[in-house]
C-alpha cells in the first residue's frame, strides 16, 4: 500500500511539472525581428505584410515589426543590427559589398525574379534612351548605384553623366517630382507605371532589362546582417518560410493581398494597390524553381559590366554576395 501511495505520489508530481512546462511553452516570448524596408512600402512589400496578418511569423514563433528607413539605408542599419533583416537592391548590395569597409550583410532571396525597373519621363520631356539623359534632370535619391548605372548606359552611348543635372530629392512621389523639379526618375513599373496608367499619364519607360540582359539583375532583395544569420540558422529558415507563404499566398490571390496591403498602410490608393498586385503576381516566382530563389550568374554578370567599366573599386566575391539556403523549396 506504501508503494502504491510513492507511485501516486511521483506520477501526481509529473504531471504537475508537465503541465508547468507546457504553461511556459505557451507563454514563452517570440523572438523579435525587424525588417526594414527599401523605402515607402509598396506591393513589393506585400508579402510581408500578408505574412504578418495571416499569423504566418506568429506560427514560427517570431514577433516582426516592419518598418520604414529614416536617416539611414536599409544595408546601414542591417549592418549595425538595428534591423535584422531589410530590403534592398542587387545594385545597392554589389556597391556595399565591394567598397573599401564592405558591409556585413548578405542577400537571402529575391523579390521579384525579374527587374521591373527602368527610367521613366513624362513624354513631353523627350528621353527615349539613355543617350537623351543628356541636358537633363534627374531625381537622385542618394545610392552609388544610381550615379555607376546612369553612367555606363549613357557611356554605352557615347554620352556623359557630366551632362545630368543630378538633384537630390526627399519625396518619394514621382509624379511631385516629374516634371515639376525634375525630368526623369528611377520607377518601378509596377507601381509608377501602373498609377501612370490609371491617371491618364503617358510615360516614356526605359526598361533596364531590354536593354540588355546584364541589367536583368534582381530588385527588390531580401537582405540580413551576417552575425545574426549565423548565430540564428534556423531563425532565418523560419523568417524565409513565413515570408515564402505571404508571397505565395499573394500570388494565388492578389484581391486578397491588395485588402490586406491598405489594413497596413491605410493611406494607400486602394485602386493601385489592386491594379499593382494583380500585375506583380506572376512576377514573384515567375520562372524560378521557387521564391526567392537567385542565380549566380545574374549576380555576377552585373558586377562584372560594373568592374570592367570602372564603376567599381573593387570585384564582387559573388559567392559572399546572396545564399539561397533559407529558402524553402515549394511554390
Amino acid at each position: 500500500m506504501k508503494n502504491i501511495k510513492i507511485i501516486g505520489k511521483v506520477i501526481i508530481m509529473s504531471c504537475m511539472l508537465l503541465v508547468a512546462g507546457c504553461g511556459q511553452v505557451a507563454t514563452q516570448e517570440k523572438q523579435k525581428i525587424t525588417i526594414m524596408l527599401d523605402w515607402l512600402p509598396n506591393t513589393n512589400h506585400t508579402g510581408l505584410y500578408v505574412a504578418l496578418e495571416k499569423g504566418y511569423f506568429s506560427d514560427m514563433g517570431l514577433d516582426v515589426e516592419i518598418m520604414q528607413p529614416t536617416d539611414s539605408t536599409a544595408e546601414q542599419l542591417v549592418a549595425s543590427n538595428k534591423a535584422q533583416f531589410g530590403i534592398s537592391y542587387q545594385e545597392q548590395m554589389t556597391y556595399a559589398l565591394t567598397a573599401q569597409n564592405p558591409l556585413p550583410i548578405k542577400a537571402i532571396a529575391t523579390i521579384l525574379q525579374h527587374n521591373t525597373s527602368g527610367f521613366a519621363s513624362m513624354e513631353s520631356a523627350n528621353i527615349k534612351s539613355p543617350k537623351d539623359f543628356v541636358g537633363k534632370k534627374y531625381g537622385a535619391f542618394g545610392s552609388p548605384s544610381e550615379q555607376a548605372v546612369i553612367g555606363g548606359l549613357m557611356q554605352q552611348e557615347g554620352a556623359s553623366i557630366e551632362s545630368v543635372d543630378m538633384i537630390q530629392v526627399d519625396s518619394g512621389d514621382f509624379f511631385t517630382l516629374v516634371p515639376n523639379q525634375v525630368d526623369f526618375a528611377w520607377i518601378f513599373e509596377g507601381w509608377t507605371g501602373i498609377e501612370a496608367e490609371l491617371r491618364g499619364i503617358d510615360l516614356n519607360y526605359i526598361d533596364l532589362k531590354a536593354i540588355d540582359k546584364t541589367f536583368d539583375y534582381y530588385t527588390p532583395i531580401i537582405i540580413g546582417n551576417n552575425d545574426f544569420m549565423e548565430k540564428n540558422p534556423e531563425t532565418t529558415t523560419k523568417l524565409m518560410d513565413a515570408i515564402t507563404k505571404g508571397y505565395l499566398f499573394s500570388i494565388q490571390n492578389p484581391e486578397e493581398a491588395a485588402t490586406v496591403f491598405t489594413t497596413y498602410v491605410p493611406e494607400s490608393n486602394i485602386e493601385l494597390v489592386k491594379a499593382s498586385q494583380l500585375f506583380l503576381s506572376d512576377k514573384y516566382v515567375d520562372d524560378a524553381p521557387y521564391f526567392g530563389y537567385m542565380e549566380a550568374e545574374r549576380w555576377e554578370r552585373f558586377a562584372t559590366w560594373l568592374y570592367e567599366n570602372e564603376l567599381l573599386e573593387n570585384k564582387l566575391e559573388v559567392k559572399e554576395a546572396f545564399t539561397n539556403e533559407y529558402l524553402p523549396e515549394y511554390n
